[in-house]
């Protein structure tokens, strides 16, 4: 994310119900302000008093309430513009725009790419701020995680992992929900030896003893911890039994073993 400047996007992480993060993001240049998901209206607008912003849009990532519960009312409130899926426009309330994989959109002075990565449901989209170097995630992936598969199949979960995996290292990542310390003993279980893993468990142990978020975390930093996308680590086929085993095959298995941890 550039550095320096007063026209620097400016993002807000909430705290919104029992363990979900909002975002409401700014761009200063135009004064256009997005909340990405609206898991908790109270919050969300609190911030925007705070701060004296009028909120312009919503990018909603999927269709589950706990991220799009609020987009009617927020909707009534503001008249702002909701951006979603268009292969999901159906469960996106309140929707006015749809996109679709690889399309772009102008979110005041920047540009937005959209990233279909079903798995966790069949629409979910993410959205990536390309200058800035900053994709909001939802469900797909979380700091040493990845969502269930609650409609998708575990061959879409890992094409969907594996094209963020793709941006840069560098990329920051903001995902939906503080679920990092329990992430962090699963991933412990199944890939033991990562030493980066053992150091992150205990900076994130530190964090949470704080009251600290743990997110966002950035691409770079889950290509090094987080098994769902370290299927090729040795380490890891060797724990599921699965040495040489097809990516695919390595992804479900772990999969299966969090669904039961």
């Amino acid at each position: 994310m550039k550095i320096g400047s007063e026209n620097n996007l400016k993002i807000e992480q909430i705290p919104c119900l029992d363990d979900n993060y909002g975002y409401v993001v700014h761009d200063p240049e135009t004064g256009a302000t997005a909340s990405i998901d609206t898991p908790e209206v109270a919050p969300i607008n609190a911030v925007l008093a705070e701060r004296g912003w009028t909120l312009t849009h919503i990018l909603n990532t999927h269709h589950h309430f706990d991220h799009a519960g609020g987009n009617e009312a927020l909707k009534a409130q503001w008249q702002c513009r909701i951006i979603g899926a268009a292969n999901d426009a159906a469960r996106i309330p309140g929707i006015d725009m749809r996109v679709s994989d690889g399309e772009t959109f102008d979110f005041g002075s920047r540009s937005v790419r959209v990233l279909e990565v079903p798995g966790h449901t069949s629409g979910h989209i993410a959205f990536y701020f390309c200058e800035e170097g900053a994709v909001f995630v939802g469900d797909t992936l979380f700091a040493l995680g990845c969502g269930r598969l609650f409609e998708g199949t575990p061959e879409q979960m890992w094409g969907s992992l594996s094209k963020l995996m793709a941006l840069p290292d560098e990329t920051v990542v903001y995902c939906a929900h503080e679920y990092t310390q329990a992430n962090a003993a699963f991933a412990l279980s199944v890939e033991p030896q990562n030493k980066a893993l053992q150091a992150r468990a205990k900076e994130i142990d530190r964090l949470r003893a704080s009251g600290l978020p743990t997110v966002p975390t950035s691409i770079g930093r889950e290509r090094e911890t987080n098994p769902f996308v370290r299927v090729h680590s040795a380490h890891l086929q060797e724990t599921l039994e699965l040495s040489g085993g097809d990516p695919v095959a390595v992804f479900a298995e772990t999969r299966r073993r969090k669904d039961h941890f």
